[in-house]
């Protein structure tokens, strides 16, 4: 079997007639949608299923079919709704059905499934714990793995209500758990790694006053005054441009130890 060929819907190809299912599902929700297993993509794009699917791998629980139903056709009536899930499910592929676990009236992905998302959300949760804080020595390994998906947004263009406000509670999330990063690695002397982190959040929100204050330290830690100075004198003219605001004094005192 030959990994990494792509299929946007459909079922992937078997040898002999095996399954490719017999290997684990891994679901990516993070900068778009993609279903595979054993090497091969069973589900890509944006449809039906894919809703579905979607819908099931945002919680962490079973979910009632009324409720799935409702999501999926919102101006639907309810035994319309339902009607139009069964089908929907009647028509999956055997192989992407097995994703799916069935419990009396509830819907659920198969414990077989790993979604990216809940892997990056968990992550990011550890890293802004201040009740039970893990040493960094626990989180450097997951961070190099984890930081490129704190950087990416969920389902990028998908207009669903529910979608557009699961896209706006993973970007907040994501944005305060970047700046938290870029505080570990400056301490950690990864300079590199911090910048990224910081600038990450910037360039998502450029108004954001507590990224720049993460950027501006990395430099100042990096002994980097120059690029410090810069930082802070983009940002302030961007703040006064664009809301008529000054930096904050925090802010300011932050650089102070730069200025000549």
């Amino acid at each position: 079997m030959v990994s990494g060929v792509r299929f946007a819907t459909g079922s992937a190809p078997r040898q002999g007639g095996a399954s490719v299912t017999a290997q684990r599902f891994h679901l990516s929700i993070l900068d778009g949608f993609e279903l595979r297993a054993g090497g091969w993509t069973l589900l890509a794009g944006r449809g039906e299923a894919q809703r579905l699917i979607t819908l099931l791998a945002l919680r962490d629980r079973p979910v009632s079919r009324g409720v799935v139903a409702t999501m999926l056709r919102p101006d639907a009536p309810e035994a319309q709704g339902l009607a139009s899930l069964r089908s929907a499910l009647s028509r999956l592929d055997p192989d992407v059905r097995h994703a799916i676990v069935t419990a009396g009236a509830d819907l659920a992905l198969t414990p077989d499934v790993s979604v990216d998302l809940r892997d990056a959300r968990a992550f990011a949760q550890r890293l802004l714990d201040t009740e039970r804080p893990l040493p960094w020595t626990d989180l450097q390994q997951e961070a190099s793995q984890s930081l490129q998906a704190l950087t990416l947004d969920l389902l990028p263009g998908w207009q669903e209500d529910w979608a557009i406000m699961e896209a706006e509670a993973w970007r907040q999330l994501r944005l305060h758990a970047l700046d938290a990063l870029s505080v570990h690695l400056t301490r950690a002397g990864r300079f590199a790694s911090a910048v990224g982190a910081a600038a990450a959040v910037l360039q998502s929100e450029p108004l954001r006053e507590s990224a720049c204050a993460a950027l501006i330290r990395v430099h100042l830690a990096a002994g980097n005054r120059s690029e410090a100075i810069r930082v802070f004198t983009e940002f302030r003219a961007r703040l006064t441009r664009e809301l008529g605001l000054a930096p904050s004094p925090v802010l300011c005192a932050l650089l102070a130890p730069a200025l000549p």
